[in-house]
């Protein structure tokens, strides 16, 4: 199914088409013709699935077919998401589609300066993508009125209300006065994102494109168990050997990055950061030397799990486990994209294995082990045993997704927390 097949102005097919854009995606296929005739949605879709032409290629035409004036400080569409990195992102690709167009496009986000997003929302304009705390920002300085918006749409809403942005959405819906058009796209769902999407959709149009928390067909998953003090030397070995040429590794804690970074440096392997710590501009330079092949490595923390859009990235390696299983879903997302083939690669050290057991149990796959020869783990098998034989160990769960769950967000948050101390405890200990 071609997009000049949906009644798309020739304007926006001549941009898809420079975008290399042939066919619909199965959630294109399915939201478009939805969003088209105003529906609310409420769709779960991984990344990687062409959400973003889904939302907004209907919001770009449905503004084209009904001009107006733009009005000071006010936009005719609204886009939430929650980090920088996906922000401009979409921000980036929305000003593809609509090159051949005047409509006005804005992103604005934390890191930058607030004097220049001012100026832009001074004059008013037609899609404007934000993070919610920098869009509060400007709604208490009066620099940004919701009260006209005719369409809104949360992407990657389940990572909004992780990052514990419920309160700041709340905020937001209660500025807008009248009944936007909502679309709600999310790659899992929880009791809080079912209650959250009940109390902004209407009727909505339930859309699913795959299997809840699945992994992609195009990914390769493997495990190398290593002891905590031999990863970096693992890593290196791995990237010389195998000639790995692009490789987004993700950790748990920008000190650990930092480290890296340098020890991958001594090795001759050129690495770049992306964290929290680093300046928007110096994690846009970073990405920017990653993709074009300047550097080799990209480590990175949480904060780039979504939102990266890199071209052809063949692997990504989780140098840590992350702390809930949903987020190795995230991370390998950036990998086996727009059917390539992608490569998962795990680090696990004995105090991750519990981890790695919840992984599986989510994605409902057994991860094939490799032992590289020099790197085996210390007394690997009696743990495991021992691990195994304990009812505590076979019958403990990871977070789910089951709408019905009636797991309170504080019993959740009180998880978190205690895997967060026993994380800092175990990074104590290896140091």
């Amino acid at each position: 199914m071609s997009f000049a097949a949906q009644n798309f102005s020739q304007d926006i097919v001549r941009a898809l088409t420079e975008c290399g854009y042939e066919k619909l995606t199965p959630i294109q296929q399915q939201a478009i013709p939805h969003a088209r005739r105003g529906n609310d949605i409420l769709a779960n879709a991984q990344t990687g699935t062409g959400k973003t032409a889904a939302f907004s290629l209907p919001i770009i035409q449905q503004i084209l077919d009904t001009p107006k004036s733009r009005s000071r400080c006010h936009a005719r569409a609204l886009i939430l998401a929650p980090t920088r990195e996906l922000v401009a992102q979409i921000a980036k690709n929305i000003q593809d589609y609509s090159k051949y167009t005047d409509l006005k496009v804005a992103a604005i986000y934390g890191g930058t300066k607030m004097s220049s997003q001012e100026r832009v929302l001074e004059q008013g304009v037609d899609i404007l993508v934000a993070t919610p705390g920098r869009l509060i920002e400007h709604m208490e300085l009066k620099n940004l009125f919701l009260a006209n918006l005719e369409f809104l749409v949360f992407d990657e809403a389940d990572r909004m209300l992780d990052m514990g942005f419920v309160s700041a959405i709340r905020t937001i819906m209660a500025d807008i006065r009248n009944h936007p058009q909502t679309m709600l796209f999310s790659a899992t769902f929880s009791s809080q994102m079912n209650v959250l999407a009940g109390d902004i959709l209407r009727k909505p149009k339930r859309i699913s494109v795959s299997p809840e928390n699945a992994t992609a067909d195009t990914i390769a998953h493997v495990v190398y168990p290593v002891d905590e003090d031999r990863k970096r030397e693992l890593l290196s070995e791995l990237i010389g050997k195998k000639n790995w040429q692009q490789v987004l590794v993700f950790v748990n804690y920008k000190e650990t990055a930092n480290e890296l970074v340098k020890e991958l440096k001594l090795d001759g392997i050129k690495a770049v950061l992306c964290h929290g710590d680093k300046a928007q501009s110096a994690r846009r330079r970073a990405l920017d030397e990653f993709k074009e092949g300047k550097a080799r490595v990209m480590v990175a923390t949480e904060v780039a799990a979504r939102g990266l859009d890199i071209q052809g990235l063949p692997h990504v390696v989780n140098y840590d486990m992350p702390f809930l299983a949903e987020d190795y879903v995230h991370r390998i997302g950036r990998t086996g994209r727009a059917g390539l083939q992608g490569h998962a690669v795990s680090f696990v050290s004995r105090d991750e294995e519990l981890t790695l057991v919840q992984v599986e149990a989510l994605i409902k796959q057994r991860i094939r082990r490799v032992e590289l020869a020099g790197y085996e783990p210390k007394s690997r098998d009696a743990l495991l045993d021992k691990m195994h034989n304990k009812p505590a160990f076979r019958d403990r769960r990871g977070r789910t997704n089951n709408p019905t769950e009636q797991q309170s967000d504080a019993e959740r948050r009180a998880r978190l927390r205690r895997a967060v101390l026993n994380k800092s405890k175990i990074t104590k200990l290896n140091k």
